[in-house]
């Protein structure tokens, strides 16, 4: 049975499990051996120099890791798949495969602050130069990608303020001058964006968010080309960040109800930030589903549902945004996203905790901000806490 055409709900839950399981398994067993054994050496000889399918050693490769890669690359169309330890092994691991001293690496200002970190104190001082450009001016990256660019590195919607990039304007940007593009599809997912399809080289996950979705395993995945993904393969094997095959399992198991999840959370999401925006006790609201969202007609464009995660700000100060996170009671006040359960935080103490202050507001990220990621809870209930939290404010 083959899975490349399939709907993303039938190869959630069957996406790399087409083949029978071992010991007639339903589910994926966890293989939780370190090395693999071999009667003879020119069968161990065959797997080494890979003229044969198998396995030798779990920092290389594994047989529950391998199901669980075969299922996101299914998802995202790609030709070849990688995991990692977490989704900053993903992001990190491949940026320091492709760059050299010299080479120029283009993103935009309010990505993932620990992706920020990695581009204001690591990249610089090992002589790769960063021009960070103010997201969604699409003018501006377009001119600072056409100076020239060994990776340009996007993420979209971007976290924690919900704007979105012209993929396919920037990617072709990036063709233009031989730039390899990388996409963190962490917030969107694949079931509501396939940024491949739109001409990436590769996409990357933070895998401990919505794909795994219950918030007890970490991972990341990277997918895209075959020989770009080999490569970062090779540097993720050597350098050791591997995906445990416990951890596998758990994402693997999260992973079945993907498509239900998600769809779900981008209905809420969507309620949820329409209530907000009419409540008299905010300032703003960040969601690309809302029709006033500077990025909404893009974001239309590019993906088949809007994502889980919102951003908010209260009328007032840091004090009240305290004051609200206290009083909400069906959300925990934890530093993830994309779980069954509703996470709410701020900049401070979730997507930019790794920065200070004053970086924070370089990147343009304000210490109000509220970052709210949907679960599957009654959107009714959800609404009904805010409602007694924004009056505590």
């Amino acid at each position: 049975m083959s899975l490349e055409k399939q709907q993303p709900s039938t190869i959630a839950a069957w996406g790399g499990e087409e083949r029978p399981l071992a010991f007639g398994a339903a589910q994926v067993p966890i293989v939780q051996s370190a090395p693999f054994v071999y009667d003879d050496v020119d069968s161990w000889l065959d797997v080494a120099l890979g003229r044969a399918e198998g396995h030798i050693y779990s920092r290389n490769t594994n047989p529950t890791v391998g199901v669980f890669e075969e299922k996101l690359r299914l998802l995202e169309g790609a030709e070849d798949a990688t995991s990692f330890a977490t989704g900053m092994a993903a992001i990190s691991n491949t940026l320091f495969t492709f760059l050299r001293p010299g080479d120029r690496v283009v993103s935009i200002t309010d990505s993932y602050g620990g992706t920020s970190k990695i581009f204001l104190d690591f990249l610089p001082p090992m002589g790769v130069e960063v021009e960070l450009v103010e997201t969604g001016n699409d003018e501006a990256l377009e001119a600072a990608i056409a100076k020239g660019a060994r990776i340009v590195y996007l993420e979209t919607p971007t976290n924690p303020t919900l704007k979105i990039i012209d993929l396919p304007r920037a990617i072709a940007a990036a063709k233009a001058v031989g730039a390899i593009s990388v996409i963190d599809n962490t917030f969107a997912t694949p079931i509501n964006q396939r940024p491949l399809d739109l001409g990436a080289d590769l996409v990357l996950h933070s895998a401990t968010k919505f794909l795994g979705g219950h918030d007890d395993a970490m991972g990341g995945v990277l997918a895209g080309r075959r020989e770009l993904v080999r490569q970062v393969y090779h540097y993720r094997e050597i350098t050791g960040a591997t995906l445990s095959a416990f951890g596998a399992y758990l994402l693997l198991r999260g992973m079945k109800t993907l498509d239900l999840r998600v769809r779900r959370q981008n209905e809420t999401a969507l309620a949820i930030a329409r209530y907000l925006a009419a409540h008299p006790k905010v300032d703003q609201v960040f969601y690309p589903g809302l029709e006033d969202h500077p990025g909404h007609a893009v974001a239309a464009a590019q993906m088949t549902g809007f994502g889980g995660v919102l951003s908010f700000s209260l009328h007032g100060d840091f004090d009240a945004t305290k004051r609200c996170l206290k009083a909400v009671k069906l959300a925990h006040r934890a530093a993830s996203l994309g779980s069954v359960n509703t996470l709410i935080g701020i900049p401070a103490t979730t997507s930019h905790v790794e920065c200070s202050a004053a970086e924070r507001a370089h990147l343009g990220i304000p210490e109000t901000l509220i970052r709210y990621s949907c679960g599957i809870e009654a959107f009714d209930d959800l609404r009904d806490d805010l409602e007694t939290a924004l009056a505590a404010v």
